[in-house]
């Protein structure tokens, strides 16, 4: 008697946790979004999901997969950090091209903007943590198994025009940044235009990244304002936690 009991539980826990999954998905802008941005085919297994409340400014733009398609492979507002409550402040543009090679996540209230003309690309396992920024004006490239933590930002423009009085020199308003595989960006850090990391690069909580660092090779650890080589022959374990990241990044 007790075995029954026990297995209606688990039948009715499972039901439960379904019910309050698919309640916290945006089916409104969910539908709304694969069904204008892809052809039907692609559309209908809905590989795009987003959660709780976001904001679409411009949906223009081109997004391309891949990858083979699945459902909800793409998570905007996706819960898989400690953070459970949302501010409703997610906003998503998109107006130029966003390629993505496979499994994308957003955390909750992030800002995307993909401008006119520019290009994103997304390695397969790209993440953004929650309340990060993500800002594209010509050229960003994301490696495969790029994590991203929370309150982040990046950004290929400065935004504004920078005079060098001595040389009487104009700096470039946007540069590309290319990020490698296997990149680990801690919480709080801000990437900048003309950035390139390698392979297997970790970068430290509240850094300043901001120019080329491919020279020094993979496997290291950079940090710091500016960011700096801190420490060689150091990298996440990347094959340890391949299975639980693929657990709590998909529905």
């Amino acid at each position: 008697m007790i075995n029954i009991f026990k297995k209606i539980y688990r039948k009715l826990r499972t039901i439960y946790h379904k019910l309050k999954f698919y309640y916290t998905i945006n089916w409104t802008k969910t539908f709304y979004f694969n069904f204008k941005k892809f052809p039907f085919e692609t559309a209908r297994k809905l590989p795009v999901f987003f959660y709780g409340r976001v904001k679409f400014h411009d949906l223009r733009g081109e997004i391309s997969i891949d990858s083979p398609i699945k459902m909800g492979m793409i998570g905007f507002g996706q819960t898989f950090e400690l953070f459970k409550k949302e501010q409703g402040i997610a906003e998503f543009y998109l107006s130029g091209k966003l390629v993505c090679k496979g499994n994308a996540h957003f955390g909750k209230d992030c800002f995307v903007y993909i401008g006119p003309e520019s290009y994103c690309e997304m390695g397969d396992m790209f993440a953004l943590g929650s309340r990060g920024k993500l800002i594209c004006y010509e050229k960003i490239i994301f490696g495969k198994y790029v994590r991203i933590g929370f309150e982040s930002q990046l950004m290929d423009s400065n935004y504004h025009t920078i005079l060098d009085l001595e040389k009487g020199k104009v700096s470039s308003l946007t540069a590309p940044i290319q990020i490698g595989d296997y990149n680990w960006i801690g919480n709080r850090s801000t990437i900048m235009q003309k950035t390139i990391t390698p392979n297997y690069c970790i970068i430290a909580s509240n850094s300043l990244v901001n120019k080329d660092y491919s020279s020094l090779k993979e496997n290291i650890l950079i940090g710091g304002i500016p960011a700096k080589l801190l420490k060689n022959n150091i990298s996440r374990d990347w094959e340890g936690e391949d299975v639980h990241l693929r657990i709590h990044m998909k529905i």
